[in-house]
Formats: structure tokens, C-alpha cells, sequence
């Protein structure tokens, strides 16, 4: 046991003592390496100034010219036909409702609940789930929006592309046991 107590920490020492050994080594080495030149950085290049220009919206005889930067009268009114001028849109920022993934004949009423101006449609979709709507609530993957809710029918105004590039209202309904 005593032999055990002098043995180990001697060759816990020689193993110390030999790991100190290389280090003059890489010492000299990154000496050496921190001594030696960099390679020489390339000039910044030099910025070219350009020449400005200003655009003149006559040609010296008096005529106008158009601005090359705005569309012509043609163009702008190709723009206005294709952008639908100021007709009805889709509301972009509203977050879709559950039943705006159906087809909207691929829905159906099965029935009302409540009375009045308190009545709520039930709706079943394709996967035979039954919905509680309520007026403006959306059906239908054309923005199809709930107008009115009686007890044989369901109501919406639907908007569909127009053809140039616009949207048209158009008037839709679900009725009572269709399908």
C-alpha cells in the first residue's frame, strides 16, 4: 500500500513534466508567425462621379413631352380596366373562415336556430359537420358573405373575378334540403 501512495502521484508527475515539454515549440512557432509581414491590402477603388442628367418636358419647339416614368394615357387606362377601377374587393387583412375552404355547393342547410332577427342557419359541410352561421359570417371560396338568414334559406352576396382583372358581386343563396 505504501509503494501504491509514492507510485501513483511520481507518474502523475512524469506525465506533467512531459506534456511541458513541446511547448518551447509552439511558442517559437507563433513567434515566428507574428514576425512575419502580411500580404499588402489592395487599394479601395476609385468611385466614378457620373455625370447628371436633368430630363427637360420640352423639346425646345414648345411640345410637351411625356414623362417616361408614368405610364401613358393607353397604359393607364389598360391599368384601370385590369385593376377593376374602384368596384368591390376582397378584404385581404380578414383571416379566412372555417367554411370559405368549400365549394359553396358542396355545403348545405339543415336547419335554423332561434327566432326572429336571432336566427342562426346550420350549415354541413363535406365532411358531414354541422356549423352555427350568422349573418356576415363567409361561406364559400368566392368571399361569399352571409346578407340575410330566413328559415328556408341562407342569403349571400359572393364576389367573383369580372374578367378584366376587377371583382362583381353576385347574388347566391342556400336553400332548405338542397343537395
Amino acid at each position: 500500500m505504501r509503494l501504491r501512495t509514492i507510485v501513483v502521484p511520481a507518474l502523475a508527475l512524469l506525465m506533467l513534466a512531459g506534456c511541458t515539454a513541446g511547448r518551447h515549440d509552439l511558442e517559437d512557432w507563433v513567434a515566428a508567425e507574428k514576425a512575419k509581414k502580411g500580404a499588402p491590402i489592395d487599394p479601395l477603388p476609385v468611385v466614378k462621379t457620373f455625370e447628371t442628367f436633368e430630363y427637360k418636358s420640352q423639346d425646345g419647339q414648345g411640345q410637351d413631352l411625356r414623362d417616361p416614368f408614368s405610364p401613358s394615357p393607353e397604359e393607364a387606362r389598360e391599368e384601370q380596366l385590369a385593376d377593376g377601377g374602384n368596384g368591390p374587393r376582397p378584404d385581404q387583412n380578414r383571416t379566412p373562415e372555417l367554411l370559405e375552404k368549400y365549394p359553396l355547393d358542396g355545403l348545405s342547410m339543415v336547419g335554423t336556430l332561434g327566432i326572429g332577427t336571432a336566427i342562426e342557419g346550420l350549415v354541413k359541410d363535406p365532411d358531414g359537420v354541422v356549423h352555427r352561421v350568422r349573418g356576415d359570417n363567409y361561406l364559400g371560396q368566392n368571399y361569399g358573405r352571409i346578407t340575410s338568414i330566413a328559415e328556408d334559406r341562407i342569403e349571400l352576396v359572393e364576389l367573383v373575378p369580372n374578367g378584366a382583372g376587377g371583382w362583381m358581386e353576385r347574388q347566391a343563396s342556400i336553400a332548405l334540403g338542397d343537395q
